[in-house]
């Protein structure tokens, strides 16, 4: 859990910085998609039914990527 300080030092970088946002776009879809990559890849393992990238891609919705980014700031 993130101290009110580090979110106050988060909001002022993403505010000021420029590219700051789009750092954090990318941070926040590049950890969405390594946490359903992972699921995918238990499942295909339970399963026994191979998983590709574009089967992962597909689970990614816009709204989650909202979600984290509202949870980090």
């Amino acid at each position: 859990m993130m101290s009110w300080v580090w979110r106050m030092m988060l909001v002022a970088v993403v505010t000021l910085v420029p590219g700051a946002f789009m750092l954090l776009v990318s941070y926040l879809a590049t950890r969405t998609m390594w946490e359903h990559w992972r699921q995918a890849q238990q499942e295909s393992l339970e399963s026994g039914v191979p998983v590709s990238f574009r089967d992962v891609l597909a689970t990614v919705h816009l709204k989650e990527l909202v979600q984290q980014a509202r949870a980090t700031l």
